[in-house]
């Protein structure tokens, strides 16, 4: 039904409430990014006209994964695919941002512990990338 599908992969080891924070900061940027109209966002209301603004008629699919290794991997595929994404890592906790983001640059590739990973893009690639991983639950 849709061209493009859009996908989270979430560390299953990282504890809930910090996985939930990753998610959130990983839509927003990613949200802000893409925009509106390629993530089908609708404004829902209920039958007194209340507003419910912003929600994607797209599925919204969050999968797991174990591994922070396989997670770098699905960075690295989504760049070689020209796959829209954005990532979140052990780097962008704790402190102020300025220390998060001082963290991040001052971190080597194999330091990071990737947090989760949103996925965005033509559907049978985002599928190709992904089908072999389960839903969180």
């Amino acid at each position: 039904m849709f061209k493009y599908k859009l996908v989270a992969v979430v560390n299953k080891k990282i504890e809930t409430g910090v996985l939930m924070n990753a998610l959130a900061h990983m839509c927003l940027g990613f949200g802000a990014h893409t925009g509106p109209e390629k993530l089908h966002l609708i404004d829902y209301k209920n039958a007194e006209g209340f507003v419910y603004p912003n929600i994607s008629k797209m599925p919204f699919i969050i999968l797991r994964e174990d591994n922070s290794n396989k997670i770098a991997k699905l960075l690295m595929e989504a760049k070689e695919n020209g796959i829209q994404y954005s990532v979140f890592t052990n780097t962008m906790t704790e402190g102020t941002w300025e220390d998060q983001e001082a963290r991040t640059l001052a971190s080597k590739p194999e330091e990071i512990v990737y947090y989760g990973i949103v996925l965005f893009g033509l559907s049978e690639i985002v599928t190709n990338m992904t089908k072999k991983l389960s839903l969180l639950r």
